[in-house]
C-alpha cells in the first residue's frame, strides 16, 4: 500500500505536467498570435529540424484560433516511395478573374529540357493580380501542375493565385514556387487527394473549403498539410503589395 501510495506521489506531478503541456500547444489561446494561413504553412519545413514522428505529433499541429485553420507536418513514411512518372507536360491554365488570359502549352521541347517561351507563357498567366508583376515560376511546381492537369483529363486549371508581389514574404506566392487551383466539375478533394500522391518530400498541399480550391507548393522538406476554413479574402492586409504599388480591388 505504501509502495502504490509512492507510485502515485512520483507519478501524479509528471501527468500533470505533460497534460498542461499538450493543452498549451492544443488550445485556441496558444494558437491566437499564429501568422495567417499561408504564413504558417508556408513558414514550416523552411529550415525546420527533422525529429522523431511520435515526438512531433502534437508540437507540429498549428490551430488557428476559433478552430478555422488546422495544419500538421506530414511522417516521412506517408509520403510516396515510388519515383514520380514523367508528365506529358501539356498544360491549360485560365487566369480566375479573366478567361480570356490563358496558356495552353507544353512546357517540353522534343529532347526534354523546357521550352522557354512556353514556360514565359505560364509565368504570365501566374503573374501578380493585384500588380502585374511576373516572377519565374519553379519548374518543379509546372511540373507538378502538368501531372495535375494529365490526371483530369486535360481539364483547364482555374488559377486562383499563382505569384504574388506583396510586402509580407513569408508566403511561398512570394517566390513562384506557390499556385492556388481549382477545376470546373472536380471537387477540392479530389484535386487535394491526388496532388497528395505525388508527394516524396518537400510539398505544400492546403485545402480551403469555403474558397473552394487547393494550394500546392514545393518546399524544403519537411512535407506540411493543411484546412483552411476561412473566408475568402483577397484584400488581406498580408496580401498588400510592397510600398509604392498601386493596388488592385479584385472581386474573388
Amino acid at each position: 500500500m505504501a509502495a502504490a501510495f509512492l507510485v502515485l506521489a512520483v507519478a501524479s506531478p509528471r501527468f500533470a505536467a505533460a497534460q498542461e503541456a499538450d493543452e498549451a500547444i492544443t488550445s485556441p489561446d496558444a494558437e491566437a498570435a499564429a501568422a495567417k494561413s499561408d504564413s504558417v504553412a508556408d513558414g514550416v519545413g523552411e529550415g525546420a529540424k527533422r525529429s522523431h514522428p511520435a515526438r512531433r505529433r502534437h508540437r507540429n499541429v498549428k490551430t488557428r484560433k476559433g478552430g478555422k485553420f488546422v495544419g500538421r507536418v506530414v511522417p516521412d513514411e506517408q509520403l510516396r516511395k515510388d519515383p514520380l512518372p514523367r508528365p506529358s507536360g501539356n498544360l491549360h491554365i485560365v487566369n480566375l478573374v479573366n478567361v480570356h488570359d490563358e496558356a495552353k502549352v507544353n512546357i517540353y521541347n522534343s529532347d526534354g529540357s523546357y521550352n522557354l517561351d512556353a514556360v514565359a507563357e505560364l509565368n504570365h498567366v501566374l503573374r501578380c493580380r493585384r500588380t502585374d508583376v511576373e516572377k519565374p515560376m519553379d519548374p518543379q511546381l509546372l511540373s507538378i501542375l502538368s501531372r495535375i492537369y494529365d490526371h483530369f483529363g486535360g481539364k483547364p486549371l482555374q488559377i486562383v493565385s499563382g505569384y504574388r508581389n506583396q510586402r509580407k514574404l513569408s508566403s511561398n506566392h512570394t517566390k513562384g514556387t506557390a499556385s492556388d487551383i481549382r477545376i470546373s466539375g472536380v471537387s477540392i478533394k479530389q484535386i487535394r487527394d491526388f496532388a497528395d500522391t505525388l508527394d516524396r518530400g518537400g510539398m505544400g498541399i492546403g485545402i480551403y473549403p469555403r474558397g473552394q480550391f487547393v494550394h500546392v507548393d514545393v518546399r524544403s522538406p519537411p512535407s506540411y498539410r493543411w484546412t483552411d476554413y476561412s473566408p475568402p479574402n483577397p484584400d488581406a492586409a498580408e496580401k498588400r503589395p510592397p510600398r509604392g504599388w498601386k493596388r488592385k480591388k479584385l472581386q474573388s
